[in-house]
């Protein structure tokens, strides 16, 4: 029989990787909460109109990579490529928007594309949104996050904010018709991919990867040549708040997003740190979306940011806590006929001591191979009963990581000891 494996480009998370997604899933949580952030969850599923009115019907994401099926009842159904869609749909929905929100979700993602470092086909995603406030000021408020999030672990000089504006529907309207003109007078120029979206979505490209297309572009028309003067002023003050705030940025006149429903501040953390340079985390403001979804106008900003990115990113650079290696504290190590008292023993441990990473051998075996695998654990402790020490409700401690000699101790005593 063929052996299963998993689909292409959706990959297993196996024990050895979790501490890592655990400490990052961790520290993010802990950061939005700080800044006064709610999490929401919404489905895997959605209904595939949502993305293609949200998103756009000319973007590479609805044209190609959406897996969409129908499902029993005949209804086409998505599983979700981004989370921004979702989001606004269930806000819209349970009536979140009288009052202004700051949310941030986490979850699996699905793109059809080609799988490639720190990209899946199943990938996973932090995402933050905030409804109800226009200023530059809250755009300013995630950078800033973002900003002390990179400081938090530890790769703040690895990475790079790039920074643009692509004005209200008028302006980028304005802007899209110079642009045609001057790309369509050198169509025969332009590689493929750029020649189709010059009918359907020329602005995207702007962000083509094709060497000879961004030669053409360096005489193109300038994006923020055409701003109104609303959002040149929103782009100014924003640029004056990370200036006082401290952090760092670079103007990138030809940084556009992929979706269709950004407009004025659009920005991405990039890095080269993983080989040739990648997006980190990304977003913007979408002041038009919710109304475009069946809802009251709303002003609204926020970010993407990939998790597996964001874990290789930390991994190749060596900044994991070196505490995230180590599983367990002690290791329980039962001799003879002894499993009651050593289970209660295990029990009494975890009652007393709330933070030990108890692990407790299971399945027999003799004292040394059970002390192999106390080692292996990679636990500085292992806490030995055998009968002796069952009857007399003691435990003796054997240090695995220094040359301290063994003790045999009662149990509360153990605690005590444990509890330095």
């Amino acid at each position: 029989m063929k052996q299963l494996r998993a689909i292409r480009g959706m990959n297993d998370l196996l024990p050895e990787q979790s501490p890592a997604w655990q400490y990052v899933e961790a520290t993010l949580s802990e950061l939005f909460g700080r800044y006064g952030y709610s999490e929401i969850r919404t489905p895997t599923l959605e209904a595939t109109q949502l993305f293609s009115r949200a998103v756009g019907e000319a973007t590479d994401i609805v044209e190609k990579e959406m897996y969409t099926f129908e499902d029993k009842s005949g209804d086409s159904v998505t599983l979700r490529p981004e989370g921004t869609a979702g989001t606004v749909r269930a806000a819209i929905q349970s009536n979140l928007l009288i009052q202004p929100q700051r949310l941030w979700y986490f979850g699996p993602m699905f793109r059809y594309e080609r799988p490639q470092k720190g990209r899946l086909r199943q990938f996973h995603q932090f995402g933050v949104e905030v409804f109800g406030i226009e200023g530059p000021d809250i755009d300013a408020e995630i950078l800033i996050m973002t900003a002390r999030l990179w400081r938090q672990l530890g790769i703040s000089e690895q990475v790079i904010l790039q920074l643009n504006s692509l004005g209200n529907s008028d302006s980028r309207a304005a802007y899209r018709d110079a642009l045609v003109v001057y790309l369509s007078e050198r169509r025969e120029l332009l590689d493929e991919d750029s020649q189709r979206r010059l009918e359907r979505n020329p602005l995207r490209i702007l962000d083509s990867k094709n060497a000879q297309t961004q030669e053409l572009l360096a005489d193109a028309p300038c994006l923020l040549d055409f701003l109104d003067e609303e959002s040149a002023a929103h782009f100014t003050q924003l640029r004056a708040l990370l200036d006082a705030a401290g952090v760092k940025y670079e103007i990138n006149s030809k940084l556009v997003r992929g979706l269709d429903y950004y407009g004025k501040t659009v920005f991405e953390w990039v890095t080269d740190s993983l080989g040739a340079q990648g997006t980190v985390c990304a977003g913007g403001r979408y002041d038009g979306l919710v109304e475009q979804m069946g809802g009251k106008p709303t002003p609204a900003v926020g970010f993407g940011l990939g998790a597996e990115r964001l874990v290789l990113m930390l991994e190749t650079l060596n900044v994991l806590p070196e505490s995230l290696v180590q599983q367990v504290d002690a290791y329980l190590v039962a001799v003879g006929d002894v499993q009651s008292a050593a289970l209660a023993a295990a029990e009494q441990l975890r009652d007393d001591l709330p933070w030990l990473r108890l692990q407790a051998h299971c399945g027999g075996g003799s004292f040394k191979s059970q002390m192999k695998k106390a080692d292996k654990s990679g636990a500085d402790y292992a806490l030995i009963i055998g009968e002796d020490e069952a009857a007399n409700g003691q435990i003796t401690v054997k240090y695995l990581r220094s040359d301290q000699q063994q003790q045999t101790l009662a149990l509360t005593e153990l605690a005590a000891l444990l509890q330095g």
